[in-house]
């Protein structure tokens, strides 16, 4: 079993800094990759950045490419997500994720265990 548990949201205005943090505990070992996800009203989950644990090989969605960045201290099993530039349509709860096998999935169904999330909300 992993466990997940993410901090760092809050209420922000547009243009606006924001870091995730996700901290692992348990199995963290058998994680081969991790990932943040984010959930807006009436929306379906969708992928923000995931990260590679073998060889920290990342993936951002269009939405966020350039603005955000996704890190991890191994020392720390911790993942962080830097969000410059934060736009009022980044509203959503911010989900961290962690998946056993196979690496970086944009599929939130591919993984394996999700934290609580923390709630992140951009005003104009």
């Amino acid at each position: 079993q992993v466990q997940l548990v993410e901090s760092g949201g809050g209420l922000v205005q547009a243009g606006d800094s924001l870091t995730l943090s996700c901290v692992a505990s348990g199995r963290t070992f058998s994680s081969s990759a991790m990932g943040w996800f984010r959930q807006a009203p009436g929306k379906e989950r969708e992928i923000v950045a995931a990260i590679r644990w073998a060889d920290s090989g990342t993936f951002y969605a269009d939405s966020v490419k350039g603005r955000f960045t996704i890190s991890r201290d191994n020392a720390k099993n911790t993942v962080f997500l830097q969000m410059n530039s934060l736009k009022p349509e980044d509203t959503g709860v911010y989900y961290c994720a962690a998946r056993h096998f196979l690496g970086i999935s944009t599929d939130w169904d591919r993984y394996d265990y999700w934290g609580q999330g923390t709630q992140v909300t951009v005003s104009s």
